[in-house]
C-alpha cells in the first residue's frame, strides 16, 4: 500500500511539473511533405530514379531478345541465369544508391529544421499531421531554405 501511494505521489508530481513550465515552452509545427517536395535534392533524386528505371527496362528488353534468339536449351537457360544475376545486381546497386541518397537528404532536411527551430527558439517541432491545434507553422520558412 505504501509503495502504491509513493508511486501515485511521484506520478502526480510529474504530471503537475510540466504544466507549470508550459508557459515557457514553445512549439513549432511543420508540414514535412511540403518541405520534402520543395527540395531540389528530392526532385533530382526522383529524376535519377526514373532514368535508372528506364535503363533497367531497356536491359530487360535486350535480355529477352537475346534469350529468345538462342535455340539451344542449355545455352538459353545459361543466358537467362546470367541476365537474371546481372539484373539482380543492378537492382541491388540501384536500391543501395537510392537509400544512401535518401538518408543524406533526410539528414539535410532534418538539420535545416533543427537549425530553424533553434534560431527561432522553439523547444520542439512536431509534424503538422499530428497536431490538431496550436504551434507556430514554420513550413514555408524551412521550405525556402531547402531549395
Amino acid at each position: 500500500m505504501k509503495k502504491s501511494l509513493i508511486a501515485l505521489a511521484l506520478l502526480s508530481g510529474l504530471a503537475i511539473s510540466p504544466a507549470v513550465n508550459a508557459a515557457d515552452f514553445s512549439v513549432a509545427v511543420i508540414d514535412v511533405p511540403v518541405v520534402v517536395n520543395a527540395s531540389a535534392q528530392v526532385q533530382a533524386l526522383k529524376k535519377d530514379q526514373q532514368l535508372k528505371a528506364q535503363e533497367i527496362v531497356k536491359f530487360v528488353e535486350k535480355a529477352r531478345k537475346d534469350v529468345a534468339s538462342i535455340s539451344d536449351t542449355k545455352k538459353k537457360q545459361a543466358a537467362e541465369e546470367k541476365y537474371n544475376k546481372e539484373l539482380q545486381s543492378k537492382k541491388e546497386k540501384m536500391d543501395a544508391d537510392y537509400a544512401a541518397k535518401l538518408r543524406a537528404i533526410d539528414e539535410s532536411i532534418s538539420s535545416q529544421i533543427a537549425a530553424k527551430a533553434k534560431a527561432e527558439g522553439y523547444d520542439i517541432v512536431l509534424s503538422k499531421g499530428i497536431v490538431l491545434y496550436g504551434g507556430t507553422d514554420i513550413t514555408q520558412a524551412v521550405a525556402k531554405n531547402i531549395k
